[in-house]
């Protein structure tokens, strides 16, 4: 494992994501890193693509959320 030097202000915003994705702050880094990768070899893609063939290939899968219209939700 290496160490990866970043500016102090990436620093703070990894640092805040990390807490609302409840993750540890190298967690988050990495996951950062990761999607970033595959995000530039993959040009083709959307984020949304991206993250639903990584999910596939992880055995993930969620059931669509039921539409609710806006006249039923109140």
């Amino acid at each position: 494992m290496g160490i990866v030097s970043i500016e102090d202000e990436l620093h703070e915003q990894v640092r805040r994501a990390s807490k609302v994705s409840f993750r540890s702050i190298n967690a988050q880094a990495a996951y950062w890193i990761k999607i970033g990768m595959l995000c530039e070899t993959n040009p083709a893609l959307s984020f949304t693509q991206i993250i639903e063939r990584e999910r596939s290939s992880a055995g993930v899968s969620a059931p669509p959320l039921a539409e609710t219209r806006h006249d039923e939700a109140a």
